[in-house]
């Protein structure tokens, strides 16, 4: 579980976030790049869960999409597990 909490991707979601929320702090009303800044933020979140649902699924020797990062992989991951 540890592998996925401290990924780079989660932990930049994580920051992404609360710099957000400071920005939400400050009396400032809320503008189309603020509404802007959200959403890059909730697609990069998606991202990065979508790749650790990816990693786990590829280790656990399912089938994953072509388009996933971790494609072609799959064999390297099961195998990783499999040495445990």
């Amino acid at each position: 579980m540890r592998k996925y909490l401290f990924g780079t991707g989660i932990l930049t979601a994580f920051t992404g976030g609360l710099t957000l929320l400071r920005g939400l702090r400050e009396n400032e009303p809320f503008t189309w790049r603020m509404a802007l800044a959200w959403l890059s933020w909730g697609i990069s979140l998606a991202l990065a869960v979508g790749a650790i649902v990816d990693v786990r699924r590829a280790s656990r020797g399912a089938v994953i999409a072509n388009d996933s990062p971790v494609h072609g992989r799959e064999k390297k991951l099961l195998k990783r597990r499999l040495d445990r």
